[in-house]
């Protein structure tokens, strides 16, 4: 399995920003599906949005769209996830994601099974205080 790392959590307030970064050195992320994932306090983990590079697709779960981006540095390898307005509900571990790429950002978000992804961070803390 491929170690991910993720950067770029902390506390801020309700209606701030963040941005979360993903990178590795084992594989090209230009080469695999990238997923976000959020797991909240109490809650089952989600996945909140999903690139793929191939079709340069993007998708997002229904509460983080319009707030969330995902974005890519090819020459980092490093995957993106841009998060403004923020909200308390935005609060959980984010955790990145890799997958064998053969289809859209949407199927990664709505109907990949989990044994897809091969490459997964430790997660990164993100707070939103209210």
């Amino acid at each position: 399995q491929v170690q991910l790392v993720e950067s770029g959590g902390g506390l801020v307030e309700s209606g701030g920003s963040l941005r979360l970064s993903c990178t590795t050195s084992g594989i090209r992320l230009i080469y695999r599906a990238v997923c976000w994932f959020r797991q909240a306090p109490g809650k089952e983990r989600e996945r909140v949005a999903c690139y793929t590079p191939g079709d340069d697709s993007r998708a997002y779960e229904d509460s983080v769209k319009g707030r969330f981006t995902i974005s890519r540095d090819d020459a980092e390898n490093t995957i993106y996830l841009q998060m403004n307005s923020l909200k308390s509900e935005d609060t959980g571990v984010y955790t990145c994601a890799a997958a064998t790429l053969g289809w859209g950002a949407t199927f990664y978000l709505e109907r990949a099974d989990l044994s897809r992804f091969d490459g997964w961070g430790q997660g990164a803390q993100v707070t939103v205080s209210s």
